[in-house]
């Protein structure tokens, strides 16, 4: 990533500093009309910054766009694509399933590949999509594996390599508005599944936890990027926190912020189609900075930056209940 772009390092703001120049993608930066920009898996592939953009059609259905940049710092000016990366699918046996539209990308790299989680929205509700490719130029080349959950299950993250052989995921069902944990050996079958991170009374996230960004393997375990949500007297409020999870049983927590790392503050994080929010599908890591691509206010995509080990140990020196 190029220096370029100057944080907000102001204190008594958040743990996660913004990019000066937030937002990095806004409606106008897009080749063609919609109704609004929700948030972006990321991942680094082949020298490239690679965004999967949620974009809510003007129609009313949702689509994955890619979003390519040099230097995971600009996005505008013509590299967002034209037409969509991914969308509901029109073959007989998956339309039911994927009517309404795909959204919430998040891309994990593994193996050579990149899989990507994904939320199907169909005739019969919410589900787990998974997908896989090796090649972002061309979305023929994009697989569809399956669905990983049955209805009403959304937010699913994969983690970077296999669990006692098994691949394994966080996701979110509804209702109930905490995370889990579901393994599989064949990508086909998902099951072995626990409750992970729940909703905690009185913090800031006590009304729904899900997973943001895929976990992040370090040297305490895997670092979990997660929103938390809680009612307010104005309505929801999304905010992002961390909790670090055990290396061989990622069911464990072994730590949780007991404060959100980014809230909603600017104007951009707080007036769009969805106030009040600051919700990530993707993050990446290189050498100490942590770097969360936060979609906000479901009309713009921003970054923010913060020592890797900044998050972990604000994790680990927290006290509370998991």
């Amino acid at each position: 990533m190029s220096t370029s772009g100057v944080m907000d390092a102001r204190p008594g703001r958040d743990v996660i500093h913004r990019f000066a120049t937030n937002p990095l993608v806004g409606l106008r930066d897009l080749p063609f009309r919609c109704s609004d920009i929700w948030n972006a898996g990321v991942v680094l592939w082949d020298g490239k910054y690679v965004l999967l953009m949620t974009i809510e059609t003007l129609i009313g259905g949702h689509a994955i766009y890619k979003a390519v940049s040099d230097d995971g710092e600009h996005f505008g000016n013509g590299q967002v694509d034209a037409e969509p990366f991914m969308t509901g699918a029109t073959d007989p046996a998956r339309r039911p399933y994927e009517s309404v539209g795909v959204r919430d990308a998040r891309i994990t790299p593994m193996d050579g590949e990149c899989y990507i989680t994904y939320v199907a929205e169909g005739d019969h509700g919410l589900r787990v999509g998974l997908a896989r490719t090796k090649d972002f130029s061309d979305p023929s080349a994009l697989e569809h594996l399956g669905y990983a959950s049955q209805v009403d299950v959304r937010n699913a993250a994969m983690f970077s390599r296999k669990i006692s052989d098994r691949y394994a995921m966080l996701k979110r069902p509804d209702p109930g508005g905490s995370i889990w944990l579901s393994y599989s050996r064949d990508l086909t079958y998902w099951g072995d599944e626990s409750v992970v991170l729940t909703p905690r009374g009185g913090y800031w996230d006590a009304t729904r936890t899900g997973p943001a960004a895929p976990p992040i393997e370090v040297e305490q375990g895997w670092l979990l990027i997660y929103y938390g949500e809680k009612h307010t007297s104005a309505g929801p409020l999304v905010r992002l926190g961390a909790a670090v999870l055990d290396r061989d049983d990622p069911s464990r927590v072994l730590a949780r912020s007991n404060i959100p790392i980014l809230s909603p503050r600017e104007r951009y994080e707080r007036i769009g189609d969805v106030p009040n929010v600051v919700y990530s599908c993707g993050a990446l890591v290189e050498g100490d900075l942590l770097k969360i691509y936060y979609g906000a206010s479901d009309s713009c995509i921003c970054l923010g930056t913060a020592p890797l080990s900044e998050i972990v140990n604000h994790c680990m020196h927290s006290q509370s209940e998991f």
